[in-house]
């Protein structure tokens, strides 16, 4: 019987900022990978789209599909999605986006409604689980 990798593999996106703001971007144990919150944010960490919601929760993805690439995954794989917003009147004005993200089925998760992200340009904010079996 084969036993699986349970060593921890960290993925850093943007290592500059990431180092920074003290923390991993994602972790892979085994056959689960869980994903930090994606922010609409550039290479140097500033927010982007500012005031645009649409905007900002397509960047959200954009960022996610980066990091499900690197694991060899898609949206597919994703079992688990929470949604944090300051403004969840217009995520849900523009949560039908989601059906392009998740063609074969929905994930479990919560959408919260939050006072305040990391920064006050921040309008939303994605976090994902994934399960990838070998």
């Amino acid at each position: 019987m084969k036993k699986s990798n349970q060593k921890p593999e960290y993925f850093l996106l943007r290592p500059k900022v990431e180092k920074a703001y003290g923390y991993s971007h994602a972790v892979k144990i085994a056959d689960s990978i869980k994903i930090s919150g994606a922010v609409s944010m550039d290479d140097e960490g500033n927010p982007t789209a500012v005031g645009d919601f649409e905007q900002q929760m397509k960047n959200c993805y954009s960022d996610l599909e980066k990091i499900l690439k690197h694991f060899n995954c898609t949206f597919d794989d994703v079992i688990k999605e929470d949604v944090f917003t300051t403004n969840m009147p217009e995520f849900l004005e523009f949560s039908g986006y989601r059906t392009q993200i998740y063609k074969k089925h929905l994930p479990t998760g919560s959408w919260l409604g939050v006072k305040e992200l990391a920064f006050p340009e921040f309008l939303i904010e994605i976090e994902l689980e994934v399960h990838k079996a070998h």
